[in-house]
């Protein structure tokens, strides 16, 4: 399993927000590119971005700051946030990112989200966000009837690299991840799965960890305020 440190990105300074709401946002740092590099000291080969400004417009917003960290580190960057056509993803991965990831355009506009997948394969994942099991869209304001599996499962022909499956009832909030409905996504879907949203502890991992097939795992809150030793965490996982 590999462990994955986020880095969401707002107003192009690294935060972290409490069910993606922007009225509860905690500010750790503006330097994004050396947040990156840390991670990367401490053994990280994949890092996690969210451009949360883009979720929101339908765009892409903080370039620079994305663009920064891909130049300080030479780990895989996972970006999402604002990706909702060809155009998006290709100036994403223009900017130096390894894979971007889709996720408005997956539950709204499942034709071109294919589309996009099949230009790049291999470097476009699928966020699902789910509020209760409810699939959530436009930076989790609007919530779907479609469910996290059912959405996950129509685009296995597709192939996409991966699916990372937040719970926002979890999303920073160091609650715990949620195991059932993570395990159920892997034993259901045959995407590879990445786990995000909730977790706050070294259990947490190990308990990820003993999901079989589970491809990785995001964290972000529980890093930055040192209830996670990400090295250590690393270590531990085997990635």
């Amino acid at each position: 399993m590999i462990v994955i440190p986020a880095i969401d990105l707002h107003e192009g300074k690294v935060v972290r927000l409490k069910k993606g709401a922007f009225d509860d946002v905690t500010w750790y740092s503006s330097e994004p590119a050396d947040v990156a590099k840390a991670f990367q000291d401490a053994g990280a080969e994949r890092i996690h971005v969210v451009d949360l400004d883009g979720s929101v417009k339908g765009r892409g917003v903080n370039g620079k700051a994305i663009e920064s960290i891909c130049r300080a580190v030479d780990a895989k960057v996972e970006l999402g946030g604002g990706i909702r056509s060809i155009d998006d993803a290709r100036r994403a991965l223009d900017l130096g990112v390894s894979y971007v990831i889709l996720g408005t355009v997956t539950a709204e506009s499942p034709g071109a989200a294919q589309e996009i997948i099949a230009a790049f394969p291999g470097r476009v994942g699928i966020g699902i966000d789910a509020l209760k099991g409810r699939v959530a869209t436009r930076g989790w304001k609007e919530i779907t009837e479609k469910t996290a599996v059912s959405l996950a499962r129509e685009y296995e022909q597709c192939s996409p690299a991966f699916v990372v499956y937040t719970d926002i009832d979890r999303d920073g909030m160091l609650t715990g991840p949620n195991i059932a409905a993570t395990s159920e996504m892997v034993r259901r879907v045959k995407i590879p799965v990445i786990a995000s949203g909730g977790v706050s502890s070294m259990e947490d991992i190990r308990a990820l960890n003993e999901i079989p097939g589970l491809m990785g795992v995001i964290t972000g809150k529980a890093v930055y305020e040192g209830r996670i030793d990400l090295k250590e965490a690393i270590a531990q996982s085997g990635s």
